[in-house]
């Protein structure tokens, strides 16, 4: 027998008691359910971007792409929607653009574009605005996984959306420009139009921050798609045997190494409860 019976049940239900029950019950539902895991934190993109104007760039690439992609065709090629290997290479990039915007808003926004190119080249890329495509050498040549390419796309797409390219192009205009700058300054003229934007946006080098950045957020949007993120250590093992002294294309631009792969090792801890929430999806 009760001496002291709850409130509740000596008193009707008032809006504070309705209110006080639906907080006990969603805090017992909230220990039920597994934590989110947060992912990684690679801080605030380059403030040098902001020189220059990113719908200017994304432009130049939407146009830069179509031209190799009419170019590809004309060479027959540019795979049709109906190929196998493009299929697989679009269900992939799905799975993993939904998200995109975590890391950039933009992206959102951008009319995400992806091709296959029949060649012996061991590459893939995505250009600013979301533009991506890969070579038959990439995926066919190494026969990768599908947690193999989604570490590729994955990193491949980070760098569009950490805008890789846009700090490139500020640092490269102001390394060029710099004298005419100062030159302009002192003189009492007005500099204009200072950031040219037709060159080669595929033929920019990125740095060796920018590659590391670029694995990590990779690694995590192959994880939110629920690709095994550990497929980063054999495709750079692929990569390193395959290459026997001649790097390839991406090689040029991705260089491999030990400290690669540790620093993939280094950055599982944080994707791999992602990775193990999200597989599940699928």
């Amino acid at each position: 027998m009760l001496l002291y019976p709850p409130i509740f049940l000596l008193t009707r239900p008032t809006a504070v008691h309705r209110f006080s029950l639906l907080l006990a019950s969603l805090f017992s539902l909230s220990l039920a359910l597994p934590a989110l895991a947060e992912g990684v934190d690679v801080g605030k993109p380059s403030v040098l971007r902001n020189l220059v104007p990113a719908d200017q760039l994304e432009r130049s690439s939407a146009r830069q792409y179509r031209d190799m992609m009419r170019e590809a065709a004309a060479k027959k090629a540019l795979a049709p929607d109906d190929h196998p290997q493009l299929q697989r290479l679009r269900g992939i990039a799905r799975r993993m653009l939904p998200h995109a915007a975590r890391f950039n808003p933009r992206a959102e926004k951008w009319q995400w574009e992806i091709n296959l190119i029949g060649s012996k080249q061991v590459n893939a890329f995505c250009m600013p605005g979301g533009k991506i495509a890969a070579y038959t050498g990439l995926i066919e040549g190494l026969k990768l996984t599908d947690d193999e390419i989604g570490v590729v796309i994955g990193h491949e797409i980070a760098h569009a959306l950490r805008e890789h390219a846009r700090e490139r192009v500020a640092k490269n205009e102001l390394t060029s420009l710099g004298a005419v700058l100062l030159g302009e300054f002192i003189g009492g003229g007005r500099y204009t139009d200072a950031f040219q934007l037709g060159g080669n946006l595929l033929t920019l080098k990125f740095s060796r921050d920018d590659e590391t950045e670029a694995d990590v957020v990779g690694l995590e949007l192959t994880a939110r798609g629920g690709f095994d993120p550990r497929a980063g250590i054999t495709l750079w093992q692929k990569m390193g045997a395959a290459s026997k002294g001649e790097p390839f294309a991406w090689l040029s631009t991705h260089p491999a190494g030990n400290n690669r792969i540790k620093e993939i090792e280094r950055q599982l801890p944080q994707v791999m409860p992602i990775y193990e929430q999200a597989r599940s999806k699928y």
